[in-house]
């Protein structure tokens, strides 16, 4: 696939994932994923009761699948090059925008926020309780702000500006391309998301995965930080407060991605959460200058929406000037 082939790929998919999301009914690579690790899962947790059996089972499922994903894209790439080409870029794109939340992450806040605006909470609690961990059959409108905000803020980092950065990576390299990068991270992500937890059943199996996941997050976190810092005007100012109070998360990624977008917003994120009746306490994420509203919510999806077109922008100027 030529130069122009593969920008047709990064614009398209970005538009397709802009405009229709994941079209309903169509089967998602997140979705065989997923059945791949749950059938493992079950597996391997009944047939491996030793803790270093299951650590290794946490190996091979989190190598096999990252590697798989990643080669399922590079054939594709290898095989559409050789039949039609047009056939060839269309499937390209709608792979590479099954690997982008954008829209997905705006109609989640929007599944939220639409019931409490029209004055029905508890539909909003339990809209919230499809996409957040916590309790919410108790949480006040502030609360559900909050979380929404919680969560949009840290799956811009996951769902959208790190699958964009290894989508843009790979186009650099014409034997590779964009799909295979962004898919093995779209499989680490599903990985940690479904067996990352510090919890049992998960403790050994998961933990591979859950490391990985952050060493892949690590780079794009960083640049998403970096970029939206510039964005907001005061980089100098946003920066000290994600330097203050992101490494009080446990995470090296989730308290960046929150934090930067509570000190551009000028809203405090993290305290009191409830997790199957249990109160848990999270680190106090930027200052509390102003209320957390909808406009906030809505003011993050459009810094991420920002900085994934600029992102764009950088990466097919380069693949143009490289071509």
């Amino acid at each position: 696939m030529d130069t122009n082939a593969t920008i047709i790929v990064l614009i398209f998919a970005a538009i397709f994932d802009y405009l229709i999301a994941d079209p309903w009914g169509w089967l998602h690579p997140v979705q065989v994923m997923g059945w791949l690790i749950s059938r493992y899962s079950q597996f391997t947790l009944s047939t491996c009761q030793g803790k270093r059996q299951r650590r290794l089972a946490g190996v091979i499922l989190g190598l096999g699948l990252i590697i798989g994903s990643g080669m399922a894209g590079w054939s594709l790439h290898l095989i559409t090059d050789h039949l039609h080409p047009w056939l060839g870029i269309f499937l390209e794109i709608v792979l590479l925008a099954s690997c982008f939340a954008g829209r997905s992450l705006r109609l989640a806040s929007l599944d939220v926020l639409t019931p409490l605006r029209e004055g029905n909470i508890d539909l909003a609690r339990s809209k919230l309780a499809q996409y957040v961990g916590r309790d919410t059959a108790n949480l006040s409108p502030e609360e559900i702000w909050r979380a929404t905000l919680e969560t949009v803020s840290e799956n811009a980092i996951d769902g959208v500006t790190s699958p964009l950065f290894y989508a843009i990576a790979g186009a650099f390299f014409p034997g590779v391309g964009p799909v295979a990068l962004a898919l093995a991270y779209k499989a680490a992500s599903t990985l940690d998301s479904m067996v990352g937890y510090q919890q049992e059943p998960f403790t050994d199996l998961g933990w591979f995965s859950a490391k990985f996941e952050d060493i892949l997050t690590w780079i794009p976190c960083r640049l998403t930080v970096l970029t939206l810092a510039i964005l907001s005007g005061k980089p100098i100012l946003v920066l000290s407060i994600c330097r203050r109070d992101a490494p009080q998360d446990p995470s090296p990624n989730s308290g960046w991605s929150e934090c930067i977008y509570a000190a551009i917003l000028g809203v405090q994120l993290g305290g009191e959460n409830t997790y199957q009746g249990v109160i848990k306490e999270k680190p106090l994420l930027g200052d509390p200058l102003n209320p957390i509203t909808p406009q906030s919510i809505q003011k993050a999806l459009n810094l991420t929406r920002i900085c994934c077109l600029l992102w764009l922008g950088s990466g097919i100027t380069g693949l143009l000037i490289l071509g």
